[in-house]
């Protein structure tokens, strides 16, 4: 037999090829072929024929630690070689990741570094909107993947260079390049030979630069190692691009049918505003994967963003709090809703426009925001606010989609207004039919009794603040209103018919209640006359119009029932009006009558006039709910111990204003004991039949309303003349002297009051001994009958 040697072996594998690819496939490992690989691609060495000189030796080291470093290809290139028909479908799904671009093209970066031979590589991503490229280390660098980019100037370095000219770059000595004083920018002092190709897209965008770098100085790129990796990175860029198309179409998909979802859920069960928005609050939280939600609607005549629902990130998710309001140019929100821009937030404490107030206050720790305006017919009318991304920050993506759904958000709460609008025009229709079947026009037989009706009115006497309003006859007051309308607005045209028109359907649009009737309601514009009349104020001729015909219709159709009441008992108006029902319901019964044929006592103003009037009017009503007194004398207070009151500024006047149509409205507490303790009786009269009937739905009144409880009055009545009255006179009087008289007259009545509850309670105090001692006999008395039997 014939001994092998190589020659042999080699004839052998020439004759016989199909047994060669049977022994590879079957006894060669991959990582063996790979070596092949790099030394069939490794051109020959000028160096080589030197056996074991130190360059030769140097250079099988170089290849040994090459191949220590790359002991297997990356898992993306192994799967190359065993199927590569399933290469696009691996990159649509790593794709779908966070990081799924970079992840990908550092396997694809790594492949080509194998294929050239090359020590290492570094990989950046470009953004060419913000003409930045950012250093992407690898996952296996030993460094922190979120928090190791960091930022490379433009025109200094290889990779900027690379993808400013979208061209490849290959250099022989990178210390040599004067091009590149700061070389590869990442701290790779080691490289020498550096290969450096743009990775474009389908679209010829740069979307990244990769770096291979060789250490040792006698290795350089070649010609064919320049071309595999550019023709591998273009086919990557390339896959990658489609594979991203496919994704986004799949992501489109999912958003389509999201929007489906969110569609269906929301138009087909439009309840009221609070149920949509809860709706997308908890919809928009699902769509971009936020812990909590915000939604601010946009008030545009006050110009304040407002939301009364929050994400508490409870099992309860949305709850319904008190509203808060605040101006639309502050904070993130008011950033949004002002510029109407998209704000994507990485780190809310670096913001400025962040508000740590709220996070000191709930102990919630904000991190990331992305708020996004509300559009409808091109107009902004709210703000959503995503707090806190679950995974990570928000992307552009989570952009992109928020942006579809909130043309749906606008489109929902567009539709939700309009249904609330129709739902409330159903109540005041409700209201209107109730109204109309109760209240009538005046005659004109009754129009011509005040006209020619001849009157004494004695202004010194009348604008005495003692006078008494209620000693002037009911057929008397109309009569009396007009002389006092005269009396103050004689300089301004008036229709003297349509001024006693208007009055005296005012008189009948007062229901036949015990206290806040047609009497009341004269007997508090007499007051205002008085003040207007006798104080040194400086209101306009307008805003002493709107005062006087504000005081004389501020309780039309009063019912005799509080606003809790109206809003305990679901009634219609407290359906329509939410805050002060009655107030609003007063002003617009005065609207409704001034539209009325020949009511219109202010036709002769301009449009401006007109509207300014009746803005003052309905300014003037709102105020005598006592709800808002303490917040408007608090306000006042605080001008006039500052010393800053001034009669030139539009607030302070307006301020002054509601403060004395509250004192008007409480004038019966400052006339003379005899008048103020028959109306007092009056007025407790109507509170007691309002807890009559409060009794009778099975709510428990007030100790004010409880008819059993009449003998608490006297201490009642100092009490709301301490807490209210002499609060109210006394801040009236310190801008307007001349009303002094209230304040006086109320400490009068005080006194009065509060021996009356001294003497109860000397009485109640005097009739417990009593009660003690015969309950003490009785339990003697039933003592002793026990001990006999």
């Amino acid at each position: 037999m014939n001994e092998v040697n190589s020659d042999l072996v080699t004839q052998f594998l020439h004759q016989n090829p199909e047994y060669l690819d049977h022994y590879v496939e079957t006894y060669v490992s991959l990582d063996q072929v790979e070596r092949w690989q790099i030394r069939k691609s490794r051109p020959p060495s000028s160096y080589g024929n030197r056996g074991s000189s130190a360059i030769g030796d140097r250079l099988r080291v170089n290849e040994n630690h090459h191949l220590e470093n790359k002991n297997s290809l990356s898992k993306w290139k192994a799967r190359i070689q065993t199927s590569k028909g399933r290469v696009l479908h691996e990159i649509a799904k790593e794709i779908q990741n966070p990081k799924g671009k970079a992840i990908i093209l550092h396997e694809l970066a790594a492949c080509v570094s194998a294929a050239v031979n090359a020590d290492g590589y570094n990989l950046y991503l470009v953004d060419e909107g913000k003409q930045e490229i950012t250093y992407s280390p690898s996952s296996n660098s030993g460094k922190a993947f979120e928090n190791s980019a960091e930022r490379i100037c433009l025109g200094r370095t290889v990779a900027a260079h690379v993808a400013c000219t979208k061209e490849i770059v290959r250099i022989k000595d990178i210390c040599a390049d004067s091009r590149f004083p700061e070389g590869l920018g990442t701290g790779h002092s080691k490289a020498h030979a550096v290969l450096g190709l743009p990775l474009m897209d389908g679209r010829s965008n740069v979307i990244g630069v990769v770096e291979f770098y060789k250490n040792y100085k006698y290795s350089l790129f070649t010609d064919e190692e320049e071309e595999g990796a550019e023709k591998i990175l273009a086919w990557g860029g390339l896959a990658l691009f489609y594979a991203e198309v496919h994704g986004s179409m799949m992501r489109q998909r999912r958003l389509n049918e999201f929007l489906l979802t969110v569609t269906k859920s929301i138009f087909q069960d439009i309840i009221s505003m609070d149920t949509v928005i809860m709706k997308i609050m908890n919809f928009a939280k699902s769509l971009v994967h936020a812990d909590r939600a915000s939604l601010f609607l946009l008030d545009t005549k006050s110009r304040e963003l407002y939301a009364r629902i929050f994400d508490t990130g409870t099992s309860e998710d949305t709850v319904l709090q008190k509203e808060i309001r605040f101006p639309m140019d502050k904070g993130v929100a008011g950033h949004v809703a002002s510029t109407g821009e998209i704000l994507n937030i990485q780190d809310a404490y670096s913001d400025d426009r962040f508000n740590r107030n709220v996070d000191l206050q709930t102990g919630y720790r904000t991190k990331t925001i992305l708020c996004m305006p509300i559009y409808i017919r091109g107009n902004v009318i709210g703000v959503v606010q995503m707090v806190n991304k679950l995974n990570g920050t928000f992307s552009r993506t989570d952009e992109e989609a928020f942006e579809t759904f909130a043309i749906y958000c606008g489109l929902a709460l567009h539709h939700a207004k309009l249904y609330e609008k129709i739902w409330k025009s159903e109540q005041k229709y409700k209201v209107a039919l109730e109204v109309m079947s109760y209240h009538c026009q005046c005659s004109e037989e009754e129009l011509g009794s005040v006209r020619d009706s001849p009157t004494d009115f004695n202004v010194s006497v009348v604008t005495q603040y003692e006078f008494s309003p209620w000693g002037v006859s009911y057929e008397d007051k109309p009569v009396f209103v007009l002389h006092m309308f005269k009396d103050l607005f004689s300089s301004m045209r008036f229709d003297t018919s349509d001024l006693i028109r208007f009055t005296l359907t005012v008189r009948k649009n007062y229901r036949n209640v015990p206290y806040h009737n047609w009497v009341h309601a004269f007997s508090v514009a007499h007051s205002m006359y008085t003040v207007i009349k006798t104080t040194a104020h400086e209101f306009t001729p307008l805003e002493s119009l709107a005062l006087f015909v504000a005081c004389l219709c501020h309780d039309l159709d009063h019912r005799g029932k509080t606003n809790a009441f109206m809003v305990k008992s679901a009634s219609p108006l407290a359906a329509i009006y939410s805050t002060s029902t009655m107030e609003h319901h007063h002003f617009n019964q005065t609207v409704t009558i001034l539209q009325q044929e020949g009511h219109n006592i202010f036709k002769h103003l301009t449009s401006e006039e007109y509207k300014m009037v009746l803005g003052e009017i309905r300014h003037s009503i709102l105020a005598t709910d006592l709800a808002l007194f303490f917040g408007n004398k608090a306000k006042l207070k605080d001008i006039v111990d500052k010393r800053e009151f001034s009669w030139k500024n539009q607030e302070h006047r307006e301020l002054v204003m509601a403060i004395s149509m509250t004192a008007c409205d409480l004038c019966a507490m400052y006339k003379p004991w005899k008048t103020q303790l028959d109306l007092v009786n009056i007025i407790m009269e109507e509170f007691w039949q309002q807890g009559d009937e409060e009794k009778s739905k099975g709510m428990t009144p007030m100790p004010m309303m409880d008819r059993e409880k009449r003998n608490e009055l006297p201490q009642l009545e100092v009490g709301f003349i301490i807490g209210i009255c002499l609060p109210c006179y006394q801040i009236l009087a310190d801008v307007l002297l001349e009303t002094k008289p209230m304040v006086d007259g109320a400490l009068a009545n005080l006194k009065k009051w509060q021996e009356m509850a001294d003497e109860n309670k000397m009485i109640k105090d005097k009739e417990k001994p009593e009660e003690d001692t015969a309950a003490d006999d009785k339990v003697a008395e039933e003592t002793a009958r026990d001990d006999n039997t």
